[in-house]
């Protein structure tokens, strides 16, 4: 049970520092570097977001795994602990569902556009996705922590 645990902490903490680093680094970044022109850096985007996503997809699995075993085993020292580690990675997975389905594609679209030479009309999406990000590693983190503190019990 505590190595599964701190496999499943160790991913959770794991995505955190992925998504921190290219959301919050790589993503404005790129564009301060020397001859990185807007299309450019948009192409660079596209390829880094779209494997972030499915590096994220593969964390989200592990922690499933994790889960799924726990609920098989019967090795359910604290059904009300595990209920809320549930409840906070359902939170994880729907933003993740979010972005995957709504941001991501709205984004990778506006993307090809503005590579393609058109010029667009200014959007919030961008925006949405900065604050889900946020809200993202935020939630990881709480749910780190409580998945920390549950070995612990």
């Amino acid at each position: 049970m505590n190595k599964l645990n701190d496999i499943m902490v160790s991913a959770a903490l794991l995505w955190i520092g992925f998504t921190a680093s290219i959301s919050f680094m790589e993503a404005w970044l790129k564009f301060r570097a020397k001859g990185v022109t807007i299309p450019i850096g948009l192409g660079i985007g596209r390829l880094v977001f779209g494997a972030l996503n499915k590096v994220e997809w593969l964390f989200s699995i592990m922690i499933i795994i994790g889960f799924i075993y726990w609920f098989i085993t019967g090795n359910q020292q604290n059904k009300n602990g595990i209920a809320d580690l549930s409840f906070t990675f359902g939170l994880i997975l729907f933003i993740l569902i979010v972005e995957t389905f709504w941001l991501l594609p709205g984004l990778d679209k506006r993307a090809r556009l503005i590579i393609s030479g058109q010029t667009l009309p200014a959007s919030s999406l961008h925006i949405y996705f900065i604050g889900v990000e946020c809200i993202k590693i935020g939630v990881l983190f709480y749910f780190a922590t409580q998945l920390f503190l549950f070995k612990q019990k």
